[in-house]
């Protein structure tokens, strides 16, 4: 059984004042998508489908010469690929959030295949978990790696995060949740809810979908962009939010994948530093090799 791993890499970064899916923060520079190519393909996954920008193709493709002998494809989201019946606003910039980033790559995926941001750090657990559970994925199921609440926030400003409820060991539902801070206590909170557990369980969006999927997720796309008030720009349809609605109406069942591994990201620019330290221990330990190719 043939997987693919998807790299959702064209967002803007705008909180990071840049675009941090490029930044090299390894000893060599790496960019931390390059961890996770070199985790997804020593899992096992056998493609590669970038979602990017199209002045980024050279680039990447560059970082993906040291991955020998796997498939790599490349997609862009911009808004050819929205439907004619929605008319987009001329001050609208940025896409339409990681629903519409996942269905770009709908015509380069026909195998199980895990969705991942180019700008987080997952862990090798996390990819051999999802790998394992891919090659027996059946239509209507789909999996979750889940990290802790506390594992996720940022010290330097709001992060946004899927809250998870889980029972038996399935996803019972993802509440998108906005403007989580950390406290001077180190008490973590959000600005509609108060406190939260920072034990909770969070998707960091490692998803893992059978490609029958794209039908469901097109048709609830286009619900979504039908729903927007006229003059927004900014409206997104996130992953989260699709997989809760498609728990609540019954059409799909989603494992969730307890790991160990270490999760990071760089959502503002302070952020940056403890993300370059982190990767520089694991080059040092022997986690990871003096150079990241396969």
């Amino acid at each position: 059984m043939r997987t693919t791993l998807l790299i959702m890499a064209a967002g803007l970064g705008s909180r990071y004042g840049g675009d941090k899916q490029i930044d090299g923060l390894g000893p060599n520079g790496e960019m931390l998508m390059q961890y996770s190519i070199y985790d997804a393909v020593s899992a096992g996954f056998d493609k590669l489908v970038f979602v990017i920008k199209p002045q980024y193709k050279e680039l990447i493709e560059g970082l993906c010469e040291k991955f020998s002998g796997i498939e790599k494809q490349f997609v862009y989201q911009d808004f050819s690929s929205i439907p004619s019946f929605y008319k987009i606003p001329d001050e609208r910039v940025k896409p339409f959030g990681t629903v519409h980033a996942t269905l770009c790559a709908a015509n380069a995926v026909s195998e199980p295949f895990a969705v991942i941001n180019a700008d987080d750090f997952y862990g090798k657990d996390a990819f051999k978990k999802m790998h394992d559970r891919l090659v027996s994925l059946c239509p209507s199921e789909a999996s979750m790696v889940a990290y802790r609440l506390k594992n996720t926030v940022s010290p330097s400003g709001a992060v946004t995060r899927g809250i998870c409820e889980i029972k038996n060991g399935k996803l019972a539902s993802v509440t998108e949740t906005y403007k989580i801070t950390l406290d001077a206590d180190g008490g973590i909170r959000d600005g509609e809810r108060g406190k939260l557990d920072e034990n909770a369980f969070v998707s960091m969006n490692l998803w893992g979908f059978h490609p029958s999927v794209f039908e469901c997720m097109r048709a609830r796309f286009d619900d979504f962009l039908s729903g927007i008030a006229e003059g927004d720009i900014k409206s997104e349809y996130a992953l989260p939010t699709l997989i809760d609605q498609m728990i609540a109406d019954g059409e799909i069942c989603v494992d969730v994948l307890d790991t160990n591994a270490v999760w990071f990201g760089v959502t503002y620019r302070e952020d940056r530093q403890s993300v370059a330290d982190a990767l520089l221990k694991m080059h040092e330990s022997g986690e990871y090799p003096k150079e990241l190719k396969i």
